[in-house]
């Protein structure tokens, strides 16, 4: 395997500034992982969309495997029903590359116990 890309994807908003803590999770993930991309996408109202993004993971970075992370919280129909039907789309747009769907965030307990850390702090 050469290049594995990552995105991180999320729901979208009219707001640009809800996308700031993703922007912010990029840059650092980026900083740790040795020059291998991340990007941001989203379902709705923000560009880009998932083919876009994977689009240019593939085209434009050469990678050959892509691991989509939903920034979700947990695991509602976005990520059920929308977020499969559109990486089937994809894979079927790029047969050649290995792309995976990695649980959405908020199922995984590291997560939360990060979560769970912040809101005893503030309450502090």
């Amino acid at each position: 395997m050469g290049r594995h890309g990552i995105i991180l994807f999320g729901h979208g908003a009219r707001d640009s500034r809800w996308k700031k803590p993703f922007e912010r999770l990029a840059v650092k993930l980026r900083a740790s992982r040795d020059s291998q991309p991340v990007v941001l996408a989203f379902l709705e109202l923000m560009t880009p969309d998932l083919p876009a993004a994977v689009a240019s993971l593939v085209d434009d970075e050469g990678c050959d495997a892509v691991t989509v992370v939903p920034v979700f919280f947990g695991q509602g129909g976005h990520v059920r029903r929308d977020l499969p039907e559109i990486v089937e789309k994809c894979r079927a747009g790029y047969p050649g590359v290995l792309i995976n769907v990695a649980t959405a965030v908020g199922e995984d307990d590291a997560v939360l116990d990060a979560v769970a850390e912040y809101c005893l702090r503030a309450v502090d």
